[in-house]
């Protein structure tokens, strides 16, 4: 990376808008300080309230796609900010017509963690062990793999949801014997020490976007931003995660789907994966397709166009609620 132009005396601070969680702050934090290291800019974090930080619902019933990122969307193109970052699992499929994606920094971990009173593995739990998850996929994931445990439903910031099962400071015994949470969002915010095993992505495929951070910007910004975001963007991940996004566009599956994808790119070739689950039982269907890079201009699409056609041939509409059976 080159070094930074100097900045003017009088030049204007960049606002980047956010969550106010501890995690969003964190993870926005690093997307400023690399942004100001770009620039030569300071950078100022705006913080932005959504409704899936207030409202006490489970997150299957608020429809998912935009709770999170409505609000900080509307900052942006009020002028209330310049640039915003979201967690790409967050962010609705469907294209704004104002904004657009200017990077997507390299993909953290993708992976699931599991975070188990007394360091355990989630298979050596006794039955009617309690495991918290707020996310349908992870609850199928878990009635499939352990239907002897009792899965709960959890909401709350990771804080929150660590305490459900180590207690906390201020007292708070723990009522859970698990929890299970991403690993991206544990190491950002320093706890990844709490992480008792790491979920495989074979056996626990994670949300499409997952560890993945989109840095979001009005159509048409230049300057010293869209240079600084150009630089910041990886390919890899952009066209890894663009392909998973693509299979829940498809499916007109909302991001709460119980549904997992995970694309990655290994010599020339892009390989992609996904399941949909049922939400009551954790029956599945799976598919997987590879195609070479270089063969299309669209390898994400493409991909993930084989993908569901496959899903769908096996049973998906008829696991759980898509909108995209044909």
């Amino acid at each position: 990376m080159t070094a930074a132009p100097p900045p003017t005396a009088d030049a204007a601070p960049i606002r980047l808008g956010t969550r106010g969680s501890a995690l969003a702050l964190a993870q926005s934090q690093r997307v400023a300080d690399s942004i100001a290291a770009r620039t030569g800019l300071d950078v100022e974090l705006v913080t932005i309230t959504t409704h899936g930080d207030t409202s006490p619902e489970p997150l299957a019933s608020m429809g998912g796609a935009g709770v999170f990122v409505t609000a900080v969307r509307e900052a942006l193109l009020a002028g209330e900010c310049d640039v915003v970052v979201h967690s790409l699992k967050d962010l609705p499929t469907t294209p704004h017509d104002e904004l657009v994606i200017g990077a997507m920094p390299k993909r953290a971990d993708a992976r699931d963690a599991a975070v188990v009173g007394g360091g355990v593995p989630l298979a050596e739990l006794a039955p009617g062990a309690r495991v918290g998850t707020g996310s349908p996929r992870r609850r199928a994931q878990l009635r499939r793999r352990f239907p002897e445990l009792e899965v709960v439903e959890l909401r709350g910031n990771v804080d929150t949801r660590l305490a459900r099962v180590l207690g906390d400071r201020e007292g708070v015994a723990a009522d859970l014997e698990a929890v299970i949470l991403a690993a991206a969002g544990l190491e950002r915010l320093g706890r990844d020490d709490a992480i008792t095993e790491h979920l495989g992505i074979d056996g626990w495929p994670t949300a499409p976007g997952q560890g993945a951070l989109a840095v979001e910007v009005r159509r048409g910004t230049r300057g010293p931003l869209a240079s600084a975001l150009q630089s910041l963007d990886h390919g890899p991940t952009r066209t890894a995660v663009d392909a998973e996004r693509a299979v829940l566009r498809l499916l007109e599956a909302g991001c709460s789907a119980p549904l997992g994808a995970h694309a990655f790119l290994d010599d020339g070739m892009l390989f992609l994966a996904a399941r949909v689950y049922s939400p009551e039982t954790g029956e599945q269907v799976s598919s997987a397709h590879a195609l070479y890079v270089a063969d299309t201009r669209t390898p994400g699409e493409d991909a993930a166009a084989l993908v569901v056609d496959e899903l769908l041939r096996q049973g998906a509409a008829d696991l759980a609620p898509l909108g995209g059976a044909r």
